[in-house]
């Protein structure tokens, strides 16, 4: 380092309300490495989400902490050595960018199309990312897909040596807790000792809806541009649920239960990193598209990691779909410090008594576990009962009545 040269120190960000620690996920530029102002060197983990580390200067980077170490906001992560470039070496370094510029323009084109966690993987363990097909927005090569392609790779490995191994395989390994697990197993052992929680279950026909959806699907999504799905209807007939039955909308605040007169839904999304809850606002003056197109947005953002801690926050009911893992039936933990949480699952066809009659039905199982200590019986039962009688009859769902 010259005289002339400065190093600056880098710090955790203060990346959200109550948030007091972070864990570095993966460094994307290695120790050495020259980054660019603005450029991104790597992700952090906090207990509600995945954020991104950009240069706050050029320069060397210099790592003060490895992958996996946790650190207080406001802790040095790293330093970046800025180089004070001489005139004859500046025109030195230009012409030499001139003359590699067509080389790297195909690289670059290659790699745009990826995160920079994909990037720094395919770099790792040179995989070409033409073998690759991304699923993220725009047809993105994302973290997951270079772990599948891989995964695919192995798996195929092992397929054709199977004829000769004769010994099954007893490896074993071990990884450390994400930032976001550990708050996730916090949260869910604290409810558990916490609150009265109890469930209660009920099933719905799911033939009227799937028949209005089967009816309207081309004119809906001609023009909205986006697909009617179940999750709108089980949001609007749970908004008007609880404009019924207020205390299954509230939480318990000390000594206080604070009602809501707003609809706030958390919607469960399964991630990678584990399961998320971003929130859809005001959901009860949403239209259907207006509720679909919220999901499909927030769903995106949270399997990206780029959920923002204000979309996690303040939801006053939640609704999670066990259905598309095939769930026949669960009882699902309440999401604190809300008071309730709705559990869907898979539609399965079944014989039905209907008017002294067998009928096969689309039939759906439903689960509302429930804070005893605010909600009655009576109360969860008739919000449940509720909510299958909208469910039922869709066309109340357009009148609310």
């Amino acid at each position: 380092m010259t005289k002339s040269d400065k190093i600056y120190e880098m710090f955790v960000p203060n990346v959200g309300e109550s948030i007091n620690e972070v864990t570095i996920s993966s460094w994307l530029k290695s120790n050495g490495d020259y980054v660019e102002l603005d450029e991104i060197i790597a992700e952090i983990d906090s207990d509600k989400a995945t954020f991104e580390l950009t240069a706050e200067a050029s320069g060397n980077l210099i790592i003060e902490a490895e992958e996996g170490t946790t650190l207080e906001i406001g802790k040095l992560i790293c330093k970046i050595e800025i180089k004070e470039i001489s005139k004859e070496k500046k025109e030195s370094q230009d012409q030499k960018e001139v003359l590699t510029e067509n080389k790297s323009e195909v690289i670059t084109k290659e790699r745009s199309e990826s995160t920079p966690v994909a990037k720094k993987i395919m770099d790792e363990k040179g995989i070409d990312p033409k073998e690759i097909s991304g699923t993220g927005a725009g047809g993105k090569i994302t973290k997951e897909d270079v772990i599948n392609s891989e995964q695919k790779v192995e798996a195929s490995s092992t397929a054709d040596s199977s004829e000769v191994q004769t010994v099954g395989n007893r490896n074993q390994r071990r990884e450390k807790m994400t930032q976001l697990r550990k708050t996730i197993s916090k949260r869910l052992v604290s409810v558990k000792n916490e609150t009265a929680m109890l469930t209660t279950f009920n099933e719905v026909n799911m033939e009227p809806i799937m028949n209005l959806r089967k009816k309207y699907k081309e004119s809906f999504k001609e023009k909205y541009e986006v697909n009617l799905g179940f999750m709108s209807f089980f949001t609007k007939a749970c908004c008007i649920a609880l404009s019924d039955w207020p205390a299954v909308n509230a939480l318990l605040d000390e000594n206080e239960i604070v009602y809501n007169d707003y609809c706030d839904i958390s919607i469960a999304v399964s991630t990678p990193k584990g399961l998320v809850v971003p929130v859809i606002r005001n959901a009860e003056s949403l239209s259907f598209d207006q509720i679909e197109k919220e999901i499909i947005r927030l769903a995106t953002k949270a399997r990206d990691g780029k959920l923002s801690i204000e979309e996690m926050q303040g939801g006053t009911f939640t609704i999670t779909n066990g259905g598309i893992f095939g769930s026949m039936m669960s009882t699902p933990i309440i999401n604190s410090p809300q008071s309730a949480i709705l559990g869907m699952h898979n539609i399965v066809k079944r014989p039905m008594v209907v008017n002294d009659e067998i009928k096969i039905k689309p039939m759906m199982y439903l689960a509302l576990s429930y804070d005893h200590r605010i909600i009655d019986g009576r109360e969860s039962v008739s919000f449940l009962v509720r909510v299958k009688e909208l469910l039922e009859d869709p066309s109340r769902l357009m009148l609310k009545i």
